[in-house]
């Protein structure tokens, strides 16, 4: 069950797929709003007079790069959280589409409550972090991305690797500053400037920079950690 009214759009080129998710979607409890596009420009037209919450986008939509989509999307309406349904499992793409900004990415061979779990978390502002989030982040750290290009990379103090604690934890900005007894507006400054330290555009970069740095840690492949 969702914990708040969401409204969605679906983006996939194939109408027969786009009227059965939307059905299922509509008898779920909390959801009151979707529309459907087959295409880019017909979604971005429906957007621009639509308060949507969450988009779903089959990650073949547009026959366009995938990423070059979502960070189109991203630049139109960035208040929007996005959400992969994909036939391939490529941990590089889920990768790079982390990257880009998603909230998340559902192999279309699970079950719909997968999808649903998914809505939920990017309702409350989370990343859905499943099988193919890890191995996602694992595919980076063994490939060995290059955070700060000119291999400078500036460590963290003990105060920023507690707030990547908390944040790993989903914790909220309010949460994260209660704890740390700081104001909110100094825990955003302090995301922001660890984001420059480390050369990293996201969240996902600075999650995948505490990883890689052992300030968290993870089980690898394990789904059921992320659950």
């Amino acid at each position: 069950m969702l914990s708040r009214p969401v409204r969605l759009a679906i983006l996939d080129p194939h109408a027969l797929f786009r009227s059965a998710l939307r059905n299922y979607l509509l008898e779920q409890m909390n959801v009151d709003f979707i529309i459907q596009a087959g295409n880019l420009p017909e979604l971005l037209n429906k957007l621009g007079s639509s308060k949507i919450d969450i988009l779903i986008m089959d990650s073949t939509a547009e026959g366009k790069n995938c990423i070059d989509t979502v960070k189109e999307i991203r630049t139109e309406c960035p208040y929007i959280q996005i959400l992969i349904l994909s036939m391939s499992t490529e941990i590089d793409l889920i990768s790079d589409l982390l990257e880009a900004g998603i909230s998340g990415c559902i192999s279309k061979s699970e079950e719909p409550e997968e999808l649903l779990q998914a809505i939920r978390a990017a309702s409350e502002n989370r990343i859905y972090r499943n099988r193919l989030f890890t191995e996602a982040l694992y595919w980076n750290k063994q490939n060995s991305i290059d955070i700060n290009r000119d291999g400078q990379l500036n460590g963290l103090n003990d105060r920023e690797k507690k707030i990547l604690s908390l944040i790993w934890e989903e914790k909220s900005n309010k949460e994260i500053a209660e704890e740390m007894f700081l104001g909110v507006r100094s825990i955003e400054k302090i995301r922001q400037d660890m984001k420059e330290k480390i050369a990293v555009k996201s969240t996902i970069g600075l999650i995948k920079y505490a990883i890689d740095k052992r300030i968290i840690k993870v089980a690898a492949r394990s789904s059921e950690a992320f659950r």
